[in-house]
């Protein structure tokens, strides 16, 4: 991040001026959080359906598993037909295109987007897909920002402000993670301390969380019994965790993108077909294993429970890792936050449980370790180290693990930066601006 003075595009404000900003970030963090608030409530209600329908489907043979896999096909099929036809800037995570936005590389997608995203977000996650509700909400609360400062006739200063303050709103309430979410904004949107958008983000953040825990509560995400500080032998074992999450996490950004890119040099394939042929896939993995499919959540408290088995977690991690770059490849509504959250806690579950079974000595914690993974593989993907250490802090409630976090998103940072490995935003923007270019010229018969 930049700590410099405002730049042309952000004036220095009036006293009376950057009141109403903050007075509008209020509000705007009011409006994300109901919105995402809803949204998470809606997917929670939408995956039990899913596994309901399982469950009763497994007893009735081949019918109920067509049924099955005709839901989860034409979900996701119904998802990419909304994004195509209706707000085709809706696909996908969302944070790519919010970060073009505020670069002004691209504008701003019309106002409808926020349905598209809603609706087509339940669509693709409660079909099974494994993607993430953070993007979704990012892009609704920067949209629904951008909204407040349209009806308050701002001008696009402060309705820059008030997007990137809304897109952190939306992350904090989808992770219950309101520093997390201000902190997102200035080292991940704007890549710089800015006053005014501090006070926006940090402002929008609180009221999204206060009103979004009116109707979620206000419990962690995740559950982690008390944890011992590490011992100063093991302390090393975390740079380690960190390198091998970089590592992973390389292999995870190119596996995304060139998914992507495979998906999209198929001839003659709408993206409709795609999303279907996506679903399908996922219909028939959650036949056999219901409970690997979807967002993750309780993937990623079974590794943080220590209840997942040595044996099995290659298999798991596989299966997830793959998943979730088909998942992100069918453009549908959709983002990475959860999916990486669970593939953290996996593979630092399965190091933390190595490392216990090598040194029986260090009275080794596996769980500790899966807290660590979280935010070394976030990190890894994202580069984006302050904003995973804090969200996993808050989503875990849990700050004994913060000293092996800092050392382990310290080479996990660093690994894929010595590597010449793009973040996943980054690359995700530049896909998203060359696309638009792509669209703009052929428009204008260029």
């Amino acid at each position: 991040m930049n700590f410099d003075s405002p730049s042309p595009a952000q004036p220095a404000k009036s006293h009376g001026s950057l009141l109403v900003l903050a007075a509008l970030a209020l509000l705007v963090g009011a409006v994300a959080g109901a919105v995402g608030a809803l949204f998470r409530l809606t997917l929670e209600q939408a995956d039990q359906w899913r596994n309901d329908l399982i469950t009763w489907a497994q007893q009735e043979g081949l019918a109920g598993f067509l049924l099955v896999l005709v839901t989860c096909t034409t979900a996701p099929l119904f998802a990419a037909w909304l994004v195509r036809h209706v707000s085709p800037y809706a696909s996908g995570s969302g944070i790519p295109h919010v970060e073009a936005v505020l670069r002004e590389e691209i504008p701003q997608a019309p106002f409808h987007l926020i349905w598209v995203k809603f609706l087509g977000g339940l669509l693709a996650i409660g079909s099974g897909l494994a993607l993430g509700r953070e993007g979704p909400s990012v892009q609704m609360g920067a949209s629904l920002a951008s909204l407040v400062g349209r009806v308050f006739r701002r001008q696009w200063p402060d309705c820059r402000v008030l997007f990137a303050a809304g897109a952190g709103a939306g992350l904090a309430t989808a992770f219950n993670a309101p520093i997390a979410g201000a902190v997102f904004v200035l080292e991940e949107l704007v890549r710089r301390f800015e006053t005014h958008i501090a006070i926006a983000a940090v402002g929008a953040s609180a009221t999204a969380i206060a009103v979004a825990r009116l109707f979620l509560g206000d419990a962690a995400d995740f559950y982690v019994d008390a944890l011992a500080y590490p011992r100063a032998e093991a302390r090393p074992l975390f740079f380690v965790l960190g390198a091998a999450a970089g590592l992973i996490a390389v292999a995870y950004n190119r596996a995304i993108l060139g998914t992507i890119a495979l998906a999209e040099r198929v001839p003659g394939l709408p993206a409709e077909l795609r999303a279907a042929a996506i679903g399908a896939m996922v219909g028939t993995l959650a036949w056999f294993a219901p409970g690997l499919v979807g967002g993750g959540d309780p993937i990623t408290q079974r590794c943080l429970s220590g209840a997942e088995t040595l044996s099995m977690l290659p298999l798991l991690f596989l299966l997830r890792f793959g998943l979730g770059t088909f998942s992100y490849a069918a453009a549908t509504p959709g983002g990475l936050f959860a999916p990486m959250l669970v593939l953290g806690a996996q593979l630092g579950l399965f190091f933390g449980l190595i490392c216990r079974l090598a040194f029986p000595a260090l009275d080794i914690q596996p769980e500790g370790y899966a807290v660590v993974g979280m935010a070394a593989f976030f990190t890894g993907v994202v580069r984006a180290p302050l904003t995973g250490m804090v969200l996993v802090t808050e989503m875990t409630a849990n700050v004994t693990m913060l000293l092996p976090m800092l050392g382990a998103c310290f080479v996990a940072m660093l690994v894929p930066t010595l590597l010449r490995d793009v973040p996943i935003y980054d690359a995700l923007r530049e896909h998203t601006t060359r696309r638009e270019r792509a669209a703009h010229s052929k428009d204008h018969g260029g």
